[in-house]
């Protein structure tokens, strides 16, 4: 019904055995609803995320819930190489293979052009795009040496197609992003591993409520069709999708999580 979200969907074990990293993955947002739903797929996770205290509190509820032999984290700052490169060590050493990165982790912010100034624009095209191209490129050149395939998930977004004052920074990025993913998924057909990206409009969880407008959020959500903002495991549910045998034959695509494709 419009306006309402549906049933949570149960895991079905698509994912089974498989070790997984996601990026920005504490809290209540996507990376977190994703790091859930690989688990309850299945998987093995390392979380990773910059802000070390709320990263400690999830790995810990996780892992009460899924067995602490399934969960790991560390903290990790997609800005800095030596700590991305420190995040994916350990995944190997967890996991002993690397079967799926999500790449989710991005900084937004608001300003108009004319005011913004260089900083703003380089942090949010550090974070957002250098980050997912950090990992990315970890990733990719352990699953290449490793030789057994692999899945990367970027999460892009729908700003990335279209315009919206105040976000020419991350409009950049996400643009970046999408074009990142399409690249990177025509060289690394060549060993076995697939790399796509989601396409989020408005996905609702506590960060985004503080830092963004009320009469924003419901401009936002007055675009969507049905009505309502997408839960954050709505969007997880379609990454699952990409890191499963599913989508076998789709790499780089960026799929709208949204009415909102141009």
């Amino acid at each position: 019904m419009t306006g309402t979200p549906p049933p949570y969907v149960p895991g079905h074990g698509l994912l089974a055995g498989r070790g997984a990293v996601v990026t920005a993955a504490a809290g209540a947002g996507i990376g977190g609803a994703t790091a859930r739903r690989l688990l309850e797929e299945g998987a093995r996770v390392v979380l990773s995320d910059a802000h070390a205290r709320r990263l400690k509190e999830s790995e810990a509820e996780l892992a009460a819930e899924f067995g602490s032999d399934r969960v790991a984290a560390l903290p990790c700052d997609v800005t800095d190489e030596t700590q991305v490169a420190a995040l994916f060590d350990l995944a190997a050493e967890r996991h002993g293979r690397l079967d799926i990165v999500v790449n989710n982790a991005g900084l937004g912010g608001t300003a108009d052009l004319v005011d913004m100034t260089d900083e703003q624009w380089d942090k949010v095209l550090d974070v957002t795009l250098n980050g997912t191209f950090r990992c990315t490129r970890a990733a990719l050149r352990r699953m290449k040496a490793g030789g057994a395939g692999g899945v990367v998930v970027n999460n892009a977004s729908v700003i990335g197609w279209r315009a919206q004052k105040g976000q020419a920074h991350y409009a950049a990025a996400k643009a970046g992003v999408m074009a990142l993913t399409r690249c990177a998924a025509l060289e690394a057909a060549e060993y076995g591993v697939r790399v796509n990206a989601v396409s989020p409009s408005l996905a609702m969880h506590p960060h985004l409520v503080k830092v963004t407008t009320p009469e924003l959020l419901e401009e936002l959500t007055s675009r969507e069709a049905f009505g309502r903002h997408a839960e954050p495991w709505e969007v997880a549910n379609v990454i699952v999708f990409l890191a499963s045998g599913y989508s076998s034959y789709l790499t780089g695509e960026v799929l709208s999580v949204s009415s909102q494709h141009p």
